[in-house]
């Protein structure tokens, strides 16, 4: 295997929508899809809690996370450094 295709993890990049929670923050991630029914684009928003050690990031600020081990029941992101 190669370093290339050996991690199979999610990076994802987008912009925090709460730091109100201890070490954690809310990531909102836009998608630009295509639906073919309608043969039109949209956006489609998803939110993702990620791990921030230390509170480092605030609202606003766009951050990328990757895909880790579970940390807690809805948080299985970490913030890239």
């Amino acid at each position: 295997m190669t370093p290339e295709t050996k991690s199979k993890k999610r990076i994802l990049t987008g912009v925090v929508t709460s730091d109100k929670m201890t070490d954690t923050i809310t990531v909102k991630v836009d998608r630009y899809v295509k639906l073919p029914k309608y043969n039109k684009y949209v956006t489609i928003s998803k939110k993702f809690k990620a791990h921030d050690a230390g509170n480092t990031k605030k609202i606003g600020d766009k951050v990328s996370i990757i895909e880790t081990a579970p940390i807690s029941k809805d948080k299985h992101f970490t913030l890239v450094k």
